[in-house]
């Protein structure tokens, strides 16, 4: 999923000086191929921020692949997991998020996130054909996670359309990222919140 290391803050040299001072935590949501990561990294970049990816950091701290605690723990207890790795981030600042694409679906998970002082959520939002073929184009890329759930792609976009309503009520902004490039997502999302 990420190559960088969860904790390993992301930096670039057109970083932007004293970014957003009403705001210490940006998090991104939205289904997967979204863009949370790719943009997130950017975002962090871009904001001399750190960035981190919500499933990486609990494989980090359980020593499993988010797809093993699937298997072996099964959903409710990654769920479990998935609130007490989003309850240490929030403890962070200046901190780009990038949420598993099922955070929001669990009512405490939405509470941290709406209820953390200066935490914006960002819902990076494109139609669900537009999503199945950006995975289904990253699934050729060595090293790229598996996805169990897009073996079923009626099943997917149905926990696609479960899960949009829930992303829009949650997100102080929301941008369509069908026709944008991870760069002007990031762009696009600095030119609204500063």
């Amino acid at each position: 999923m990420n190559a960088q290391p969860a904790d390993q803050p992301t930096t670039e040299p057109h970083a932007i000086t004293a970014p957003l001072p009403h705001l210490r935590r940006l998090a991104l949501t939205g289904f997967m191929g979204a863009g949370k990561t790719t943009v997130g990294r950017l975002l962090a970049a871009r904001l001399n921020w750190e960035f981190l990816d919500l499933d990486t950091y609990i494989e980090s701290r359980t020593g499993l692949t988010v797809p093993a605690i699937f298997s072996i723990h099964g959903e409710a207890h990654f769920r479990q997991l998935e609130s007490t790795a989003l309850a240490s981030a929030l403890g962070r600042s200046h901190l780009v998020l990038a949420l598993g694409g099922g955070a929001p679906e669990v009512l405490t998970n939405r509470l941290l996130l709406e209820q953390t002082p200066a935490t914006s959520t960002i819902f990076l939002d494109a139609p669900y054909p537009t999503l199945f073929d950006r995975c289904m184009l990253q699934a050729l890329n060595p090293g790229s996670t598996d996805r169990p759930i897009l073996a079923d792609p009626t099943t997917a976009e149905a926990r696609f359309l479960q899960r949009q309503p829930i992303y829009r009520r949650l997100a102080r902004l929301t941008l369509d990222t069908a026709n944008l490039t991870p760069e002007e997502t990031v762009a696009a999302i600095l030119d609204r919140l500063c």
